[in-house]
Formats: structure tokens, sequence, C-alpha cells
């Protein structure tokens, strides 16, 4: 595969995308996983979701 004289360029742009995408999610995985134990934190705490309340519709 011949990319011409711009091949460096072309490497390095999809170098850098691969890195930010990986980037991103490993910044998404670390937050998802400190986001559950917060709400583990909570709910251990006696803090509950108001969807799990039962009851009327009103907030």
């Amino acid at each position: 595969m011949n990319l011409g004289p711009h091949a460096d360029f072309i490497i390095a742009s999809y170098a850098v995308t691969a890195l930010v995408v990986a980037g991103l999610i490993a910044w998404i995985a670390t937050d998802y996983s400190a986001q559950k134990r917060l709400l583990a934190d909570l709910e251990q705490r006696g803090v509950t979701r108001r969807s799990r309340r039962g009851g009327g519709d009103t907030p």
C-alpha cells in the first residue's frame, strides 16, 4: 500500500486518533467504577433511589 508523500502524516493521525479513543474508553471505565462505588456507599448508608420507593406519583 502506497500512501504517497504524506504517509507520515496519515499514520500519525491514525495513531493520535487511536490514542484519544483509547483514553476516552479508559476514562469512561474508571468513571463508571467510581460511580458504582459511590452509589454502593450511598445505598449502604441508607440513601435509596426515588424509583425504588413505593407510593404515589408525586415527587
